[in-house]
């Protein structure tokens, strides 16, 4: 069931997302060359909390990470660690935070340093991606108009769509109705309505479509070890479009 939010609620989620999108900006600054996963993970809790928020995904069933650091060939769920990031790497950072009961989720993959024109394409085709999709998150509109033209747009770009993973609902739980693929025909699903918050979220490989998940159990790596990238943000729908619930 897709749960639309009401004003109230659309209000505590606005100040969520916006803890969100200033945690992204505080630890951008530290995204150099020489700093641990662990570190910037540490710099996003401590900034999270001081917000008077909680990381949405520590211990969210068992992950120890207060975000997910997902670095060059890893797609998502990255877990904090010793890994030192070098000079030429991009890294995915997925950051959540759980305030006054709702959740906010925005991801944004970031340049290590300078990075090769292939890969700053990516970036910059998996971001564009994203905002194709919002353009058709509007009242009326039905959900795989979302889906379509994000896969419309990445994919004659020569990058890939990965299906395993999905955008989703959101509110006083991470992840809700509805599940959204960043791919597929337009004219399906379910209509869009005000007040329904939605995870819009492409994640989108240099190479095959295809991934795998590492022995630990969460980290997704590309099958072919080629790059990725994701970027998302926490939309709601409104009466003439929608609104980024995930900026400061």
């Amino acid at each position: 069931m897709i749960i639309c939010k009401t004003e109230r609620e659309l209000e505590i989620m606005r100040e969520a997302g916006r803890i969100v999108a200033l945690t992204h900006q505080e630890i951008k600054p530290h995204i150099q060359p020489g700093i641990t996963t662990k570190k910037l993970d540490e710099i996003a809790e401590t900034f999270i909390r001081s917000h008077g928020a909680t990381p949405s995904f520590k211990g969210y069933n068992g992950f120890t990470g207060s975000i997910c650091a997902s670095v060059n060939e890893e797609l998502v769920h990255g877990i904090p660690g010793n890994r030192v990031l070098k000079e030429g790497d991009i890294i995915s950072v997925d950051i959540g935070a759980k305030y006054n009961g709702y959740h906010g989720d925005s991801a944004w993959t970031y340049a290590v340093g300078n990075i090769s024109d292939e890969d700053q394409d990516l970036l910059d085709v998996t971001e564009t991606s994203l905002y194709k999709g919002l353009e058709q998150a509007k009242a009326g509109a039905r959900l795989s108009d979302i889906s379509h033209a994000i896969q419309s747009y990445a994919e004659p770009r020569g990058y890939a769509i990965v299906r395993e993973y999905v955008g989703h609902g959101v509110g006083q739980n991470l992840h809700e109705d509805p599940q959204i693929p960043h791919y597929g025909p337009p004219g399906k699903g379910p209509r869009l309505k005000p007040g329904m918050v939605l995870a819009i979220e492409p994640m989108v490989n240099a190479g095959s479509r295809y991934v795998r998940t590492l022995s630990d159990n969460w980290t997704v790596v590309t099958i072919d070890g080629k790059k990725c990238a994701h970027f998302e943000h926490t939309i709601a729908i409104t009466e003439t479009g929608y609104e980024i619930l995930t900026k400061a």
